[in-house]
């Protein structure tokens, strides 16, 4: 068991550490505000308009409620079941829609590489690098992603513990970079389902700054028809969850028109549900700072 003195080190490691990465990246806003950082905009780039409209929203939301912002669009979906998912617009199309969300609005992107290739290709355009969680094992990528300079963001695996990402953060520090995130986008629970495991999110918080993906936690993968399924409903309930229990930042992968969107649309949360939910959480936030 634990001395309490334990549990307070491992609870509290990264209180300061989270923002020390935050000042690392260019153009984020309220690093200041000791509210929660939020990674949040579509699965995928689908075009400039649709990326220019959800950025607006999400960064009215959160200069209003002083949450440091990082716009989330993936350039280009390589882990997809079906050959003819959807899988992007092109790379350098995607990523320059990806820069200029960065220099209109004034605010961090972030995108996930799939290949070695795409760690120095992609940080030409966004400010932090993610590593998808089927990939967090790869060597290569990780530390291609590290030697960029920019923050590298790992998906915790769904078939790892939260005690092995301890490797992957060590990856990075061994090719010459301390910037690292872990996010926990949940394990896998059978064949078509996944489940949160709250004990996890202390447990890496004492490798790196912790992030909890709310909206890939709620899929439900593997259904027959190739297209992954979800439970939006329940998004409030783990991203509160997340809150309490300290985690550092938040993923959200959020629509206007999650039923056409063109992937993950069935876990995604509507825009439009965005401002009342942040709202919620900063409240809790502030209460569970207090104590």
């Amino acid at each position: 068991m634990f001395e309490t003195s334990e549990l307070y080190i491992c609870h509290h490691k990264y209180k300061d550490a989270a923002d020390m990465n935050l000042q690392e990246i260019p153009k984020l806003k309220h690093i200041k505000s000791n509210n929660f950082f939020l990674l949040c905009g579509p699965c995928a780039i689908e075009g400039e308009d649709m990326a220019l409209r959800i950025a607006e929203k999400v960064v009215a939301i959160t200069d209003k409620l002083e949450i440091p912002y990082i716009f989330k669009g993936s350039f280009k979906k390589a882990n997809r079941s079906r050959i003819d998912s959807f899988t992007g617009i092109g790379d350098e199309k995607a990523l320059k829609i990806l820069k200029k969300v960065s220099d209109t609005f004034h605010i961090p992107t972030v995108t996930d590489i799939h290949e070695v290739s795409d760690a120095e290709k992609a940080a030409e355009y966004v400010d932090v690098l993610q590593i998808p969680a089927f990939l967090v094992r790869q060597t290569d990528l990780v530390v291609a992603a590290a030697k960029t300079g920019k923050v590298v963001n790992l998906k915790k695996g769904q078939f790892m513990s939260p005690e092995a990402m301890k490797h992957a953060v060590q990856k990075v520090k061994d090719a010459g970079s301390n910037k690292a995130w872990i996010t926990d986008r949940g394990t896998m629970f059978g064949y078509q389902d996944m489940i949160v495991d709250f004990r996890g999110i202390p447990t890496m918080r004492a490798f790196a700054p912790t992030v909890l993906d709310v909206t890939h936690s709620l899929q439900q993968p593997n259904q027959s028809a190739g297209v992954t399924g979800g439970r939006p409903d329940m998004i409030e309930t783990i991203a509160r969850a997340g809150i309490v229990n300290n985690v550092d930042g938040l993923f959200i992968e959020t629509h206007f028109d999650p039923a056409n969107a063109k992937s993950d649309g069935a876990n995604m949360l509507h825009l439009d549900n965005l401002e009342q939910l942040l709202a919620n959480l900063t409240a809790i936030r502030k209460t569970i700072k207090s104590l």
